[in-house]
């Protein structure tokens, strides 16, 4: 037997919107990365030539590969281009408008340009079922099985290629949908189905039938994604099983994914911050703020306390998304496990223009990967923030090791024309402009998850990932006051890293609806135990072991007559004094009162975790050995009126000496680090970096 053959690997994948990065390491630790440009049209060819090229680079044999861990943003591209599957709707007799109704609110009360979402499902395609169940779970009009084969064959001759069933008050009593979803496959056994009962068995017609909906949306596009990309792996000789990245950081596998994608359309967001977690984990940091700014966005997410902020829903919508729990009804809700992220069309990516009162906006619009900035002369015409970092001296006149050529002349001239020209200033003035409006918008971000939240983002150290962070964390840092810095290991693809530090997932639902006091313990301990089984099933078919499973319960807690929840941990046997007293603690926390008002347990919820030993471990990782190395070059960088262009040294960061001070710039070929002036970086055993800023 070969050396190489003993030799194992795993690896992190994440598609963003201008690269594809993919993370390799083996089992000693051992780290390889790669970024290559995304194909759009076809994401999975980026993933195969990526794999390709790592698996060349670290001469590791291709069958030797034991997993493939994949963030995608195929459900949010689908969403945000309405390119889902043509999709129907079965309801209760009665409330085929659901989807229009929504919440009767609106995002902004003194916004009158605003356009209320287009349905997912068109009207025409959302017909109705003659049944009815009571709140209590009683049958008050049973299901016309006609009705449903009628409604199922109308949809079918329409060209509906996938059937939404949401019936009223199915969450307390699932016979009548799970009978429809029996007619429909019985009669059309290649159409696919979405009850409500199977993804979000819970009370709120309008959150179940948004995220049910959304589910039968989208799934068919991802389960087609998936099964090309298999493919393609298949073809490399990669027999390994492929994970896939859930908005709440966590994994599944592929197959889960294509049965539920509602759970997957934050996909790669969250696993930046699930790794930033694990990160500061690892360093015995608590308090962070992970920053991460890509190609198309910029997003922040708290880690407070060694806890990463997570919700129970969340809405997706176009261009600026800051999380809040009291503006809704901006886009299309899904009542899943998520990362709380706030986000921002801030991007490397993010085209730069005059708004109507001649002032310099940027963003949301991207210029993507095609055809991108000018400076990647493939025909972009509009100028962006990374030609404006590029004309300003932060970046190589290289990227991702030399597979991006940049045109430095050509953003010159187009920031002046169609920016500088106009507003009296120089290519300079105006690139450092466009900087300075694009930190303004992404320290936005960070105030919704800090400032808005009652937290003071002095107190925290501010975590730059994607590939542009580290080149703009230390002027955000600089305007929020945050004076501490930390740049991981290969910050441009730590999300596919993040993706191997998650564990295996799956969340199971069941309804109790009473004042806390007056709960039924016994029946409330028979619910728990019904979900228990459910995860530990569904966690013995993803392949993890009985004795690597941590099942844990919560329930969601409300104040009678709200709508919003709370989800809080509870330890069995069921507390009701000790629970009540933990949701006025929590809820105390988020909203600085509590009501006097009773308090009611809508649901219980149990979340089913497989623990995996092959999960990343921060302090383990190691790279191919380098001397320490004096700087591969100087170039002029402009940091600012007060300083002017300043000959800055510019280092190879896998050479550069431990400790320095700024000005000076680090280059690799996943990201570049700005370190201005009158600041330090110095280099851990771990292979961060940790930036001081005076």
């Amino acid at each position: 037997m070969t050396a190489s053959a003993t030799r194992t690997a795993r690896i992190g994948v994440d598609i963003g919107g201008t690269f594809t990065d993919l993370v390799m390491i083996e089992g000693d630790g051992q780290l390889y990365h790669a970024k290559v440009s995304s194909t759009p049209a076809a994401p999975e060819q980026a993933v195969i030539t990526g794999i390709s090229q790592l698996v060349k680079e670290s001469g590791i044999e291709v069958g030797n590969v034991t997993e493939i861990v994949h963030g995608t943003t195929v459900g949010s591209n689908t969403l945000l281009q309405k390119v889902g599957a043509r999709a129907g709707l079965i309801t209760t007799k009665g409330f085929r408008d659901v989807l229009e109704i929504g919440r009767l609110r609106t995002p902004n009360m003194f916004d009158l340009q605003w356009d209320k979402p287009v349905p997912l499902v068109p009207r025409r395609y959302r017909l109705e079922a003659d049944e009815r169940i009571a709140a209590d779970g009683s049958v008050v009009t049973a299901l016309d099985e006609q009705s449903v084969i009628d409604a199922a064959a109308a949809l079918v001759e329409a060209g509906v290629e996938s059937i939404a069933i949401c019936f009223l008050n199915s969450y307390r009593n699932p016979a009548h949908e799970r009978r429809a979803e029996e007619l429909i496959r019985e009669r059309f056994p290649k159409m696919q189905v979405t009850t409500s009962v199977s993804v979000l068995p819970e009370a709120k017609e309008y959150e179940r039938t948004s995220t049910t909906v959304v589910n039968a949306y989208v799934g068919p596009v991802l389960a087609a994604y998936l099964g090309r990309l298999q493919t393609g792996i298949r073809t490399l000789g990669v027999n390994a099983p492929l994970l896939v990245s859930n908005s709440n950081g966590a994994l599944a596998s592929a197959e889960t994914a294509c049965e539920k994608p509602v759970f997957f359309i934050s996909s790669g967001r969250a696993a930046g911050a699930v790794g930033g977690a694990r990160l500061g984990e690892a360093l015995a940091q608590e308090n962070l703020v992970i920053f991460d700014m890509g190609g198309t966005t910029a997003s922040a997410t708290l880690v407070n306390g060694g806890e990463l902020s997570r919700v129970s829903e969340y809405e997706f919508r176009a261009g600026i998304s800051t999380p809040s729990r009291f503006i809704k009804a901006g886009g299309y809700m899904m009542s899943v496990p998520t990362v709380d992220v706030a986000e921002v069309g801030s991007g490397a990516g993010s085209i730069a223009a005059l708004d109507s009162a001649g002032l310099i906006k940027v963003g949301p619009v991207s210029a993507g990967a095609d055809p991108g900035p000018v400076c990647y002369g493939l025909g972009g015409d509009q100028p962006t923030v990374t030609d404006a970092n590029l004309v300003l001296g932060y970046l190589p006149q290289e990227l991702a090791g030399g597979a991006r050529k940049l045109e430095k002349a050509a953003s010159e001239t187009t920031i002046a024309s169609r920016l500088g020209d106009k507003l009296g200033l120089d290519a300079t003035e105006a690139a450092y402009g466009i900087r300075e409006v694009v930190n303004a918008n992404m320290a936005r971000a960070i105030r919704a998850v800090t400032v808005e939240r009652g937290v003071d983002p002095r107190d925290f150290t501010l975590v730059a990932i994607g590939g542009s962070g580290p080149v703009h964390a230390a002027a955000i840092g600089r305007l929020l006051s945050m004076d501490k810095l930390l740049i991981p290991a290969t910050p441009g693809v730590f999300t596919a890293m993040g993706m191997l530090s998650g564990d295996i997932e799956r969340y199971f639902t069941a309804p109790i609806g009473d004042v806390v006091e007056n709960v039924d313990l016994a029946r409330l301990a028979e619910a728990t135990e019904d979900l228990r089984r459910q995860a530990v099933a569904n966690l013995h078919d993803e392949g993890i072991a009985k004795e690597a499973m941590e099942l844990l319960p919560e329930a969601n807690m409300r104040f009678r007559g709200q709508e919003m929840s709370l989800a809080i941990p509870f330890a069995e046997p069921f507390d009701p004094a000790k629970v009540r007293e933990d949701f006025l603690e929590t809820y105390r926390s988020i909203y600085s009162y509590v009501s006097t008002d009773a308090v009611e347990v809508v649901s219980i919820r149990m979340t089913g975790r497989g623990l995996r030993k092959g999960r990343l471990d921060f302090r383990k990782l190691s790279a191919p050995d380098h001397e320490e190395a004096g700087p591969a070059s100087t170039r002029k960088v402009y940091f600012g009126k007060d300083t002017g262009w300043i000959d800055t040294p510019v280092y190879d960061r896998t050479r550069s000496p431990r400790k320095l001070t700024g000005p000076v710039i680090l280059e690799s070929n996943d990201s570049t680090v700005v370190v201005p002036p009158d600041a330090t970086v110095e280099r851990d055993d771990f292979l961060n970096l940790h930036i001081r800023l005076s």
